[in-house]
């Protein structure tokens, strides 16, 4: 790693122990914590299994297992914030992983302004020093991604299954992931290994699961996948399905759980599974993936579109969600072809949907206006449609990437032909 990278990752956990050490002290001095209120859940949970109890004692806690195994250093230490800096150095890792993501053609100081979209973002900076978990799962699926450019597929195949334990929502990228190794193999080899990867991810999840259930019984499978299921969230959710859900599950009698709620994540399943299925067959990508291996970029970029996707169409979408797909942004930029203008409309119109919705938000809760309805149904609508024509404008730009890379390819196979068939006929013209 290059002198400006190292520089970078050093600026950036610089700049996150400065977020952090203001924390504690916003903390203790203010009646607004910096602290995420999922921080707090996770600890008492890691005390609840520090004290040989399960972890789902504690209200509200909806995660693995292992991530309470994890909060256990806290009350081992006796150190409140002491996971805040494992998620901190998740968090740089994620950044240096990116680094390697990036092709290496492209010049150092070119990389380093790409990979600051990760490492100096103030939203992903904010969110990890307050002791949000997202930075962990994004560290293993730009892993993963690394490790298949690298051709290291078992150990692909166990951060894969081990990013799905932890959060359901990354077995979408199987199909994308099925079809980059497919694309960039040949032969009978390329069977040999899609089904190995699918066989010792599936193992994983499958081993974890067992595990936590054999410990934690019917408790585990509910809090930890079921409950996504069924669940409803009306506090700071940005979704199209907010005040549907809210309204939904306050008509409900007798306790029952949303039947809406059931349902809600079919549109969101059936768009991501399309996005998946349309760079299927799509050609360009097929082609440009077979013949030039570095272009890993483009499966990151159709993974960085079906998680896009998935937060934008899912029926909770907080900001801390937002991570997901932006830990896939530097792979993207580094070879996107859209005009700043573009890119800067794009930008006022997330950033714009959002305030509009935070307005509205920090009415209802800040000063108990009625503004359900239009306000913050409003809000809702004007954010799904902004996401949305996002989305439509990403996908344009991926495609053409994936015409532009299988261009070039073809372009430089033909003027590998037409040189060998000139040194064919000079050698013919001098017998």
């Amino acid at each position: 790693m290059d002198r400006n990278a190292c520089v970078l990752l050093a600026l950036g956990g610089l700049v996150r122990l400065a977020f952090f050490c203001y924390g504690i002290y916003q903390d203790s001095h203010f009646a607004v914590k910096y602290t995420d209120i999922d921080y707090h859940v996770f600890h008492d949970a890691g005390g609840f299994a520090y004290a040989g109890q399960s972890p789902y004692l504690r209200d509200t806690y909806r995660y693995t297992p292992l991530l309470s195994w994890l909060f256990m250093a806290n009350h081992y230490f006796g150190r409140f914030h002491l996971v805040k800096l494992v998620f901190v150095v998740f968090d740089v890792l994620t950044g240096a992983a990116i680094l390697r993501l990036l092709p290496r053609r492209m010049p150092s100081l070119t990389r380093c302004k790409v990979a600051s979209l990760w490492l100096l973002n103030p939203m992903v900076i904010t969110i990890s020093t307050r002791g949000n978990a997202e930075t962990v799962l994004c560290f293993l699926v730009v892993l993963v991604v690394l490790a298949l450019k690298n051709k290291h597929y078992f150990v692909a195949s166990l951060l894969f299954g081990l990013s799905i334990h932890l959060k359901i929502y990354p077995i979408v990228y199987a199909l994308p992931i099925a079809v980059y190794l497919f694309a960039s193999l040949q032969g009978y080899h390329r069977y040999v290994v899609v089904f190995n990867v699918g066989l010792t991810t599936l193992i994983t999840v499958l081993s974890l699961n067992v595990l936590m259930f054999q410990r934690y019984g019917f408790e585990f499978l509910d809090q930890t996948y079921l409950y996504h299921v069924y669940r409803f969230d009306h506090r700071h959710n940005f979704s199209l399905w907010n005040q549907l859900l809210y309204f939904d599950s306050a008509a409900t009698q007798g306790g029952a759980s949303s039947s809406l709620a059931k349902y809600a994540f079919a549109p969101q399943l059936a768009v991501v599974a399309l996005i998946g299925a349309y760079f299927l067959w799509v050609p360009e990508f097929s082609h440009a993936v077979h013949k030039r291996s570095r272009h890993i970029r483009l499966l990151c970029n159709v993974l960085f579109l079906q998680t896009f996707a998935f937060v934008t169409f899912n029926k909770v979408c907080t900001s801390q969600y937002f991570i997901w797909y932006m830990v896939f942004l530097p792979t993207y930029a580094a070879g996107t072809g859209l005009s700043w203008r573009k890119l800067g409309a794009m930008l006022a119109v997330w950033v714009g949907a959002q305030a509009a919705w935070l307005n509205e938000g920090y009415r209802l809760e800040f000063l108990g206006k009625n503004v359900f309805w239009p306000g913050l149904f409003a809000g809702n609508v004007l954010f799904f449609l902004g996401n949305t024509w996002i989305l439509g404008q990403l996908i344009a730009d991926v495609r053409e990437q994936c015409a532009n890379a299988s261009g070039k390819v073809k372009g430089k196979a033909k003027g590998k032909t037409k040189a060998k068939a000139k040194a064919a006929q000079e050698t013919h013209a001098k017998e």
